[in-house]
């Protein structure tokens, strides 16, 4: 049977409108019957207004004349809010609103009546929170005043979850337990096998370590012994080297003092080579010079003679005329003063 949603309002209505007893009515609205009898006298819920049921669709007037009929029956809800349960299990999103309204109830009951179900079955069972089980666990152990007022009621009454789901969810729970008891020796192997792995994996990186130690001292000894190598290779070289710069140093000063020494006699002897070439050149130049003179010589008078005779031919031209007019008026002249006389010397022929 699934509570109505505003019992106190619910059980009003019934006491004013209906002849049902006030156990039935009790029972209707999961009311304690003694209380029931007290808003009957108007000594509690003096102010409340009823409400009713048959309008809310969770009785019908056909159950309520039923249960008058019969004062040993017990009020049954309508066949759509009893079935809610099966319902949601089909389409898990909606709830009735006492459904809703009730389930920290129905968390309580099973808290109490159930304890070795598991939070998760819990939530499982009613589509609740983990926060929300813990709240009303931890509330209700610490007495707090907002859980306080809280009673637990019947979940498989109010219609959450059947019996056959709520004995799968002990006997999952039991399993769990069980489980878990046998978790520490489990665990207690893995770990015993786990240390010996350790121990295992100890020894093995312990010889590794030594195998790595033993070589890196070899190594170290190898570098040392190639470091000495090294340097005494360092030390030959440097002496070689300076060895050499000293050998280079003196053949150096050697070929100085060598060529300081050759220097004046190459100066000598390429002075006398020079006097020597000198010498040897010097009646060449003068030949050269003198032939070059005569030459010259011979052009300059060559020069003068043709300037000369050029000269006496230009004069000779200029005098021949006169000196032809002369000699023909000479002959002319002669010439007249023998013509009488040969024409005498003829003229005594004859």
């Amino acid at each position: 049977m699934v509570a109505p949603l505003m019992p106190k309002a619910t059980a009003v209505w019934l006491i004013d409108n209906t002849s049902l007893t006030f156990r039935q009515i009790a029972n209707f609205c999961e009311i304690h019957e003694l209380e029931i009898q007290t808003i009957a006298d108007g000594d509690i819920a003096v102010n409340i207004q009823g409400k009713s049921p048959v309008e809310v669709g969770l009785l019908s007037w056909e159950e309520i004349h039923r249960c008058e009929a019969d004062a040993s029956a017990d009020l049954v809800a309508n066949k759509l809010e009893n079935d809610v349960r099966e319902h949601n299990s089909k389409a898990k999103k909606i709830l009735s609103p006492t459904q809703r309204a009730e389930k920290p109830s129905a968390i309580l009951w099973i808290l109490t009546n159930y304890p070795q179900v598991s939070d998760k079955e819990i939530r499982r069972l009613l589509q609740t929170t983990d926060t929300t089980i813990r709240k009303i666990r931890y509330g209700i152990a610490s007495k707090d005043q907002a859980y306080a007022d809280l009673k637990p009621k019947n979940a498989i009454h109010l219609g959450y979850f059947t019996e056959k789901e709520l004995e799968a969810a002990l006997q999952a729970s039991v399993k769990k337990e069980k489980v878990k008891k046998a978790a520490p020796k489990k665990k207690a192997k893995k770990t015993a096998k786990k240390t010996t792995a350790k121990k295992a994996t100890a020894m093995k990186t312990a010889t590794k370590a030594a195998a790595k130690k033993t070589t890196a001292k070899k190594a170290t000894a190898k570098k040392a012994a190639t470091k000495k190598t090294a340097t005494k290779a360092a030390a030959k070289k440097t002496t070689a080297k300076k060895a050499t710069t000293k050998k280079t140093a003196t053949k150096a000063a050697a070929k100085k003092t060598t060529a300081k020494k050759a220097a004046p006699k190459k100066t000598a002897t390429k002075a006398a080579a020079k006097k020597t070439t000198a010498k040897k050149a010097a009646p060449k130049k003068t030949a050269t010079k003198a032939a070059a003179k005569k030459t010259t010589a011979k052009k300059a008078t060559a020069k003068k003679t043709a300037t000369k005779a050029a000269a006496k031919k230009t004069t000779a031209k200029k005098t021949a005329p006169k000196k032809t007019a002369t000699k023909a008026a000479a002959k002319k002249t002669t010439a007249k003063k023998a013509a009488p006389k040969k024409t005498a010397k003829k003229s005594s022929k004859k």
